[in-house]
């Protein structure tokens, strides 16, 4: 909906009556008309109301001033000021940017005047619109009829059939008329980058500080496996983030390549750490280089930025140092890092190109931007031979694309876009901070035990925290200065359980109990630790969100320091098991678990298994085929020592591999099978705790199987 603000406080009527007039013409043309109280509200309506196509106001009253102040919010936006002809116009030419239009008030004129403000906000919205979307919407409009591809023809094959008319109501005409063909020549082509497609990258790429950019519509899992087809040929050696993503251990499988892993930290808490500063060292890598059969010289690295809970590298020493022509910052979880000066350094795009290097970042738009599932971007800075790449891009892309993610992740570039984008970012920033400074007040005000923040003791200040050395909070032993950074909007709450030394304590809330307790009141937490809880602050988390979040972590404390039962409290949990459950109460279960968790030493458990890397005995490449030729098969978990593992084993969360294909598990890698048993124990004594864990199956006697080679 249109909606046309006016400030106007005027109080005479030869300005009062023509603004009534104006009003009612307006509203025959279908824009709603509002009355903000004054200027603090005008503001307030524009940052939190985004229809607002244009502003009214008296220019006698209010002048430069009030144009300035909108233009801080919203550049684009129309601004329509009033004044008599005795008025004087104190602007200069360096002021027209702002967007003003001039009327004088006049009985008579509101249909002429109307007509031009319609023409002044159309042009708004196809201004702010970019251009594959713009002309995805005009030809929608147009209403085509096809006998193409997709045989549904804007939905009218969905209308031919109960089912399918129900199935059409719900997404409603407009997300069918989008689906269109790739035939579609005004469109362009997304596999050849032409038209509207083409303009609509090289749009990204101006937002995002790209040389290039690519539209993904199947996922930053694909993106990567794009970036490294292309810059990984066979044979070659690649440096991969053993805390990679498992699209990246896919892509090993795929392509034959020998991989060499950065080895990244660890602490007690199970936070994924940074990869230390000296592995990106050349003499570093070329002593792993000659350590491993097979490898040569890398020309390809990987490295997850940020990791998952939201540690930021100084990327400009790992574009420095790095002696690869090939660099790939796995961006999944921070696709917002351009749009605020607190991330200047540390994403990959920040700075210019590297000469004799190419630099790219893959980012999931529809993770923290406002996209459709699947949407995705590829940034490059540097040169690479296009049509080349593109070919890599058609080998995982579908011929048959949908456009409606198309167009949602060029809108999210566009709505990053100016100072609209900018403030969208602040916001979501501050609002993190506000948290954070609400959960340690509320631990200070509350008896007994609250929850705790994971950051430094002053946040104060709008940045990246840095991970200081000479600081304890962070957990991280001997870690590189001015090189890993606390990105405010990942927050990550620590329940009681365990000492800031990474020791148990005597009693402890395990941090599952919370994330299902706030799971049964409608909140989904990110990844849930043995005692750490994370939530990202994106631009999607409003104040009440925030509010809502902070009130079901209260009433966990109040139904916990209550000693409720397990049917009252965790009616889920109780129903998966309700003869185990029956009686038990959430004191006494979260003891038992803590307590498992110290029979098995979990910190330190957890620590060594992602510490030792189990021995390499074939590339993932050369174990996939022997999986494909039948050449496997399936072992008891314990009996996989000494065995060629066939398939990844990784645990959610965090989701990052422990044993890869073709990898080895030996006496001096023990601590990894010690910690999957560790979690299959865990569920196997608490129904409702089982952990899920990629590459393990499941029995009927609850035991678990792997797959190995023959």
């Amino acid at each position: 909906m249109n909606i046309i603000a006016i400030l106007n406080h005027l109080g005479v009527f030869f300005k009062e009556e023509p603004i009534h007039q104006l009003q009612a013409s307006l509203e025959s043309k279908g824009f709603q008309v509002v009355y903000p109280v004054d200027v603090q509200d005008l503001l307030k309506l524009i940052e939190k109301n985004p229809r607002v196509t244009g502003v009214i106001f008296d220019w006698d009253k209010y002048s430069l001033g009030l144009c300035k102040e909108i233009h801080d919010r919203n550049e684009k936006l129309p601004i329509f000021a009033f004044a008599n002809d005795q008025s004087t116009l104190d602007i200069h030419l360096a002021d027209l940017r702002l967007n003003v239009h001039f009327f004088e008030y006049r009985l008579g004129m509101a249909d002429d005047i109307a007509l031009k403000m319609g023409q002044a906000t159309q042009d708004y919205q196809d201004t702010i619109l970019p251009p594959f979307t713009k002309a995805l919407f005009k030809y929608v409009e147009e209403g085509k009829y096809t006998f193409c591809t997709p045989g549904h023809m804007g939905g009218t094959a969905f209308q031919m059939s109960p089912a399918g008319s129900i199935f059409y109501d719900f997404y409603g005409p407009n997300a069918f008329k989008a689906d269109v063909s790739i035939s579609m020549p005004e469109l362009g082509s997304l596999l050849d980058h032409s038209g509207p497609h083409k303009e609509a990258e090289e749009y990204i790429a101006r937002t995002f500080n790209a040389d290039r950019s690519y539209i993904v519509t199947n996922g930053t899992s694909t993106a990567n496996k794009i970036v490294g087809m292309f810059s990984a040929p066979a044979g070659s050696t690649v440096l991969v983030d053993r805390n990679c993503h498992k699209s990246l251990t896919h892509l090993m499988m795929m392509s034959d390549v020998t991989p060499i892993y950065f080895r990244p930290t660890r602490n007690a808490y199970g936070i994924l750490g940074g990869i230390p500063q000296s592995e990106f060292l050349p003499e570093t890598i070329h002593a792993k280089v000659a350590a491993t059969p097979g490898a040569k010289m890398p020309r390809y690295a990987v490295i997850t930025n940020s990791t998952y809970d939201g540690l930021l590298y100084n990327t400009g020493f790992i574009k420095e140092n790095l002696e690869t022509p090939f660099i790939h910052f796995d961006s999944a979880w921070v696709p917002y890092t351009n749009f605020s000066p607190i991330y200047e350094g540390k994403c990959g795009m920040s700075g210019d190109a590297i000469p004799g290097k190419v630099v790219y970042e893959t980012q999931s738009t529809h993770k923290l931007l406002a996209a459709f599932s699947q949407g995705s971007m590829i940034h490059i800075k540097g040169e690479v031979e296009e049509e080349t790449f593109n070919e890599a891009f058609m080998m995982h892309t579908s011929t048959s694309p949908q456009y409606g993610i198309v167009a949602s992740t060029e809108i999210a570039a566009a709505m990053m876009r100016g100072n609209t984008g900018k403030r969208l970012i602040k916001d979501s920033i501050d609002r993190a901070i506000s948290f954070r400074k609400e959960i340690k007040y509320l631990r200070e005000q509350s008896e007994g035990w609250f929850f705790d923040v994971w950051q430094p003791d002053n946040i104060d200040s709008v940045e990246c925290w840095k991970l200081d050395p000479k600081d304890a909070w962070h957990g991280f032993k001997d870690i590189d200065d001015n090189h890993m950074y606390l990105d405010p909007i990942k927050v990550t709450l620590l329940t009681p359980g365990m000492g800031s030394d990474g020791q148990l304590l005597g009693s402890g809330i395990p941090a599952s109990l919370v994330s299902k307790f706030l799971d049964e009141r409608g909140i989904v937490v990110e990844k849930t630790g043995p005692y750490n809880l994370l939530f990202l602050f994106s631009i999607g988390i409003d104040q009440s969100k925030a509010m809502q979040l902070l009130r079901a972590l209260t009433e966990f404390k109040r139904a916990y320091d209550l000693n409720l039962s397990i049917k009252k409290m965790l009616p889920a949990l109780y129903n998966e098991a309700p003869h185990f459950y029956e009686g038990m109460r959430i004191q006494e279960l979260a003891q038992a678990i803590h307590e498992l968790t110290i029979k098995y030493r979990l910190p330190e458990l957890m620590f060594k298994a992602f510490d030792v890397l189990p021995e390499m005995k074939m590339t993932p490449h050369a174990a996939w085929q022997q999986e494909l030729a039948g050449n496997v098969e399936e072992v008891p978990l314990q009996q996989m020592v000494g065995r060629v593992s066939a398939n990844m084993i990784l645990p959610y969360p965090p989701g990052v591999p422990l044993v890869l294909p073709g990898e080895v598990v030996t006496d001096a890698s023990r601590p990894v099978l010690d910690f999957l048993q560790m979690l299959c124990d865990i569920g196997a004594h608490y129904p409702g705790f089982e952990t899920d864990i990629h590459g393990l199956y499941r029995q009927a006697d609850g035991s678990y199987t792997v797959k190995v080679l023959r």
